[in-house]
């Protein structure tokens, strides 16, 4: 079998060293120029160009028949694929994997919607790559990613709403107003829809982050063994922030901490920390 994701997901090098894992980038669009994030532009260079922009950068997801080119390519060599990718409430990437997948009948395609987005998305991406190294079968693979999914958590804070409102993805009312306030919002990824919602706000991005910890805090008691990765834009003092305060808390095992994609950064901007976290004894693990 053989794993596809997009270039939503966050993974370290270290996390998938060792491992295949086939990507299709999504892509990003400044002043009429395409980009493929994670292929053709970093983040820094990403950020450089946001901050000069003209209009705000746009992104889109791969086409049905990019997914299909690629898993036509695949199935030469091993016809059961298993397609990993960024919530279908944030994006539409799923829904084109699936057009694709059915434009390929040669393929045995399994899509996998995670629900969420970044470092949780990555985390599906890492363990699926461990766990058929380790020789699983497919049924217990999803079985796996449905426990991760369930487990796993995401929440980030960021220092400015307008990059969201103008992607849609909160309501322009509401964002506009918190806009004008300057209030800094705690956003959760929900599990049903894998959709934003507003857990909290704060007056300013220190507290936001303080708030961040706060509400894992809340959630679990203090020294928790945790399984826990931050990422940001352009932030790494928030970043640093938030790890000290979740240290005096919990019990924690941090992966390696980095930036968020380029295409997730056109609808943030910079300023965004991040936190992707899960109880130890929640978390699968693979032999």
């Amino acid at each position: 079998m053989q794993i596809v994701t997009d270039y939503a997901a966050d993974i370290s090098p270290e996390q998938l060293e060792g491992f295949e894992v086939h990507y299709l980038p999504l892509t990003i669009t400044i002043d009429g120029k395409i980009y493929r994030s994670g292929v053709d532009i970093t983040p820094n260079e990403f950020y450089e160009l946001q901050a000069k922009a003209s209009k705000i950068p746009t992104t889109s997801q791969p086409s049905p028949g990019a997914f299909a080119d690629l898993y036509r390519s695949l199935a030469q060599k091993d016809p059961d694929i298993l397609s990993i990718h960024i919530s279908s409430g944030l994006s539409g990437t799923v829904n084109a994997a699936r057009i694709g997948a059915g434009m390929v009948p040669e393929a045995n395609v399994e899509i996998y919607d995670t629900k969420t987005l970044s470092a949780g998305q990555g985390w599906h991406v890492e363990m699926a790559a461990k766990a058929l190294r380790a020789g699983w079968e497919k049924s217990r693979i999803l079985s796996m990613l449905r426990q991760i999914t369930e487990a796993t958590e995401t929440l980030f804070t960021l220092s400015t709403l307008k990059y969201l409102i103008h992607g849609g993805r909160i309501s322009h009312l509401k964002g506009l107003l918190a806009s004008v306030l300057n209030i800094k919002p705690i956003i959760h990824v929900e599990k049903a829809a894998g959709t934003y919602v507003n857990l909290a706000q704060a007056r300013t991005i220190t507290r936001a982050i303080d708030t961040l910890a706060d509400i894992v805090a809340s959630a679990h008691p203090p020294q928790t063994a945790m399984r826990m990765q931050i990422l940001h834009s352009q932030y790494p003092e928030g970043a640093s922030r938030l790890q000290e305060r979740l240290d005096k808390i919990f019990k924690c095992n941090w992966l390696p901490q980095g930036p968020i994609a380029p295409v997730l950064g056109a609808h943030t901007g910079r300023g965004l920390v991040g936190l992707v976290f899960a109880p130890e004894e929640l978390f699968p693990q693979v032999q």
